[in-house]
């Protein structure tokens, strides 16, 4: 029976076209609470300990992987620079219903509003549509056996996820993303900052 429901998940995961050869996991508490504090330290246009990050420049950036290795928590890391891919139905944004923008967590390139995201049951977030043409870039991925289009973010080129032709109207596709590449402002964030004197 154990067997039948594993056989099952596994053939769950490849249906839904995210699943890859290597599974992002935070391996310890440690990394875990690193990238919650990296992601609480975002003010304005910076993210503490990466300068490369700005959710206002669009400037594509060249930066080796060996820099990124420095720079990122190793869970983004693997995911954005590696091409990992989260555990089905772990991510923080697998399920989320708030209002506001996501952005790369690697760059801090906008790529999605959240009126753009729907409920796609393939245990990852999902979207229709990008924020702007060239937030994102597509490239050809055949890895895992698979004939995919990988989505890369248009500042950076760090994996993201894959895009794929099963998606609601307007534009029946689906962005089908990692949470750990995602960073999300709320509409209520901006608007307290905003204010603030």
């Amino acid at each position: 029976m154990k067997s039948s429901l594993a056989i099952f998940v596994l053939c769950l995961v490849f249906l839904c076209g995210c699943g890859k050869d290597k599974i992002a996991e935070n391996k310890t508490s440690e990394k875990k609470d690193s990238v919650t504090t990296i992601n609480k330290n975002v003010s304005g246009s910076e993210k503490a300990g990466n300068p490369y990050y700005s959710k206002t420049d669009t400037t594509k950036l060249n930066v080796t992987d060996a820099e990124w290795k420095k720079i990122l928590p190793d869970s983004i890391y693997q995911v954005g620079r590696g091409k990992a891919t989260e555990e089905a139905f772990k991510g923080k944004y697998t399920n989320s219903t708030g209002k506001g923008t996501y952005y790369c967590a690697v760059c801090g390139n906008e790529l999605f509003r959240s009126d753009s995201k729907f409920s796609s049951t393939c245990g990852w977030p999902s979207f229709f549509e990008t924020r702007r043409t060239t937030s994102v870039i597509y490239q050809e991925d055949h890895s895992a056996g698979m004939e995919r289009m990988e989505v890369l973010c248009g500042r950076c080129g760090s994996h993201l996820g894959h895009l794929f032709d099963d998606g609601p109207p307007p534009t029946f596709k689906r962005y089908c993303m990692n949470s750990i590449v995602l960073d999300f402002v709320a509409d209520n964030e901006v608007k307290t900052t905003n204010t603030k004197k």
